[in-house]
């Protein structure tokens, strides 16, 4: 690897920033159960304690995701406290979620539910979401609905269209000058007949139909198996679309497993179509990272380290694809040259340049052994292990 690489992965590094989410370092579960973790965490000031050490060992997690449901019960009034618990543990408040999904009253939908007064529910459900933010200082209302129907012929399909376009446009004319409204989606589950947000497609159309401010967010795990996402990210960016990602591997759909466990490649070419689109225009994609598993058997910290720098690795490697080469042999069709430009850069060992820039910013060369060799989590075991044996969940 030449001098002029090693300074593209360090620039890489120094610009690359993923969001911690605050429901994967507590105890979560399947449909079936849940198997509970002595350390997981059960408390926001918990879950911020552990998302502040992760960032003190890898340096490129300064903000963490929450839920509105289950970080702040009491609502807006818990969001300058929650800010300065953040704060002391050397992080921020990140994405704000809505729960449109949990309550009762959304059995049949939220924006899409027939009921008005369980879509008004859900549209003040999302304002006192914005009032977090403006609080704690969040850009980001990330959306995600569970509506939808599971037999044909239950649901009027066009209305609930319809009403979705009205409820998040009446959402987006309060957001602040500087927020944004990422939009996800997702094909299936709870509903299993139909979804209302069901593909990239979908949530585009919303998206423009809701406002400026409003733009899609891709879930990687949110696909049928073999699905190209790079694609669906390449035409968003294309039309200044995409606003940001939640990242997870899976093996057949949402499976919320670590990122690169089972296609690493995968997140590698979604890196590289950013990158390519930030060449080709000169212009920056102003685009949020944030991790999005829940881990039931490996333990949650070590998890999210493990995310966290394989997400730094595949970073790293996108940026060795040589862009002018690789434009040169797509005009004539160089198909073999052309795919070479990928493969080389992908199949290159990052991991020595990624351990010097390590020790350069004063960061753990390894972050996983710095925190087995801290003693953090034998204490948090023994201070989490009775309120954990009670069955404590995020889902509460």
């Amino acid at each position: 690897m030449n001098a002029s690489a090693e300074e593209q992965i360090w620039a890489a590094l120094d610009r690359f920033r993923i969001e911690l989410p605050s429901w994967g370092f507590a105890n979560t579960g399947t449909r079936f159960g849940k198997y509970l973790q002595p350390a997981a965490a059960t408390t926001i000031e918990e879950k911020l304690s552990d998302a502040g050490l992760i960032h003190a060992l890898t340096g490129v997690c300064p903000s963490v995701a929450v839920h509105v449901q289950w970080d702040f019960p009491e609502g807006a009034k818990q969001a300058e406290s929650i800010r300065a618990i953040a704060a002391t543990h050397g992080v921020v408040i990140g994405a704000i979620h809505p729960n449109l999904f949990q309550d009762q009253d959304y059995k049949y939908g939220s924006f899409g539910n027939p009921d008005e007064r369980i879509r008004q529910k859900a549209l003040e459900h999302c304002l006192d979401s914005l009032a977090i933010a403006r609080m704690t200082g969040s850009r980001d209302l990330s959306l995600w609905f569970a509506d939808g129907s599971n037999y044909p012929g239950t649901a009027n399909i066009r209305q609930r269209k319809m009403w979705f376009e009205q409820y998040l446009a009446a959402l987006h004319a309060r957001l602040d000058r500087d927020q944004r409204m990422l939009i996800e989606y997702k094909p299936f589950e709870p509903a299993f007949y139909h979804t209302d947000i069901a593909d990239w497609g979908m949530a585009l159309h919303l998206a423009r139909a809701a406002g400026p401010q409003a733009k899609v967010l891709v879930d990687t795990g949110h696909h049928y198996s073999t699905q190209n996402i790079e694609q669906i990210v390449a035409w968003l960016l294309s039309e200044g679309m995409l606003g940001g990602f939640h990242f997870n591997d899976r093996r057949y759909a949402d499976d919320d497993l670590t990122i690169g466990s089972i296609d690493p490649y995968q997140v590698f070419r979604i890196f590289h179509e950013i990158r390519f689109f930030e060449w080709q225009t000169g212009s920056s994609a102003d685009l949020s990272y944030t991790v999005d598993q829940s881990h039931n058997l490996k333990g949650k910290i070590e998890a999210m380290i493990q995310t966290v720098t394989m997400a730094q690795q595949l970073f790293s490697k996108s940026t060795l694809v040589d862009l002018a080469a690789l434009a040169a042999a797509q005009a004539p069709v160089d198909l073999m040259r052309a795919e070479s430009c990928l493969q080389d850069a992908f199949a290159t060992d990052v991991r020595p340049i990624i351990r010097e820039w390590r020790t350069a910013r004063g960061l753990p060369v390894d972050p996983m052994e710095a925190f087995r060799a801290s003693g953090y989590l034998e204490r948090i075991t023994k201070e989490r292990a009775a309120k954990n044996a009670e069955g404590s969940s995020a889902y509460a």
